[in-house]
């Protein structure tokens, strides 16, 4: 089979960045008075979670240090509700994954998957948090706010500081029973068991991160506790206005080098591909992509191949690496079972392409409108097919940096790693 032509292209995204971390948490926490609720010998845990986000461990580094100069005794907790294979030691392996390590960052870490009631939603539902954080004296919450994968909330509460609360500070007990309601768990039970956390835990205030499309750390902002929910209603907007995308929405085949928590909470980032696979929630509309490839999975990810679900062919390599333990306590733990589900598995990239590019009805194989991107966090710099070379180079923000070539595939049938930058 003859495939097509790829030619390389740069879309340039804008969007702030901030340059100076250490300065710019030192004046964060200043603003949101923290030195008037920490006292000296004070223990304060700060929120760590599972997802790979930019400069995460230079941003506990300077929390810790300015805590620190307050005469605290700060602590990092893992919050990641089911990640790590739900376990205390798997949790810190995950945290040691994305640079938060206790000799980096200046502080022990706490990990335990135990919890203790401190009440329940007006419907109900007992809220759990994490021993160790409820056993500190103060509780400073951290995350990215950005669109969910899972869902569009029409509170403006999806991903973010009051996630963390529920179900990061909840841990695997309060993630398996918010999840357990589906969507509906997510989208509306979620925010509930937040505001009760905010309520009844020592939080003195919350630090939100909003990255740019480049996965640059664009904006970092404490927030007072009394403010954390409706602040974020504003900076989910701000994360959404600042997302990347794919530059066309009607494509035959996507091939995606790597599929990773680090990359994504669901691997692949639905918003980005289109794609849910949620029973009983309708797909969205755009775009529209015939085939994904997931060629390799990240070795942040640790096994848990979750959201390999998400497409619609892989390869023996990618296969190979699932730790089942893992993706399936993550799957089990979110109910959303086909995002786990193993597609049809090729010996190679170049097999899993040449069966999607057999499978794309009515389309010659050097027609095929074809992208190929790092992953789904990575799109600065993509591939894309002879086919639909016209369509992209009308776009303002995209221009072409290569030249039309020959796929190369190694002696295993595997394409070279793309680099997402220069």
């Amino acid at each position: 089979m003859n495939f097509p032509k790829m030619i390389k292209i740069r879309q340039r995204f804008t969007g702030p960045v901030v340059a100076d971390i250490d300065g710019t948490v030192s004046k964060q926490l200043d603003s949101a008075g923290l030195k008037q609720n920490v006292k000296p010998g004070m223990q304060v845990a700060i929120t760590a979670g599972s997802r790979g986000i930019a400069n995460i461990h230079l941003i506990i580094r300077a929390v810790v240090r300015e805590l620190r100069q307050m005469g605290a005794e700060p602590f990092i907790v893992p919050t990641m509700g089911s990640h790590g294979g739900a376990t205390a030691k798997g949790q810190v392996e995950v945290l040691e994954s994305l640079g938060i390590t206790e000799a980096f960052c200046g502080a022990p870490i706490r990990s335990s998957m135990e919890v203790e009631q401190i009440g329940q939603t007006e419907e109900g539902m007992p809220v759990y948090v994490d021993k160790n954080a409820l056993a500190a004296d103060g509780i400073i919450l951290m995350g990215r706010v950005k669109v969910h994968t899972d869902f569009k909330s029409p509170i403006g509460i999806e991903s973010g500081l009051m996630k963390m609360a529920a179900i990061g500070l909840g841990k695997h007990k309060q993630a398996l029973l918010i999840h357990s309601h589906g969507v509906t768990g997510i989208r509306d039970i979620m925010p509930k068991v937040a505001r009760v956390m905010l309520a009844r835990t020592k939080i003195l205030c919350g630090i939100a991160i909003v990255e740019n499309a480049f996965e640059q750390t664009a904006l970092i902002e404490a927030i007072p506790t009394a403010q954390i929910e409706a602040r974020e209603r504003e900076l989910l907007a701000e994360s959404a206005a600042l997302m990347p995308k794919l530059p066309a929405e009607e494509i035959d085949i996507l091939i995606v080098d790597e599929v990773g928590k680090n990359y994504s909470g669901t691997g692949m980032d639905t918003n980005i591909i289109g794609r849910l696979r949620i029973q009983g929630t309708p797909e969205p509309q755009s775009p529209r992509i015939k085939y994904i490839i997931a060629s390799d999975l990240s070795e942040a990810s640790h096994g848990n191949g979750l959201g390999i679900g998400l497409a619609d062919l892989t390869t023996q390599r990618f296969f190979d690496k699932l730790d089942f333990k893992a993706m399936n306590e993550n799957v089990i733990t979110s109910t959303f079972l086909a995002r786990a589900s193993i597609p049809i598995v090729l010996e190679s990239d170049r097999a899993a392409l040449a069966a999607a590019l057999r499978a794309n009805w009515g389309v010659e194989p050097e027609k095929a409108r074809i992208m190929r991107i790092p992953s789904t966090l990575h799109l600065e710099y993509l591939y894309v097919s002879e086919a639909l070379l016209p369509e992209v180079t009308e776009l303002p923000h995209v221009e072409v940096v290569g030249e039309l070539a020959e796929l190369e595939f190694d002696d295993q049938g595997y394409l070279p790693k793309m680099q997402h930058h220069p």
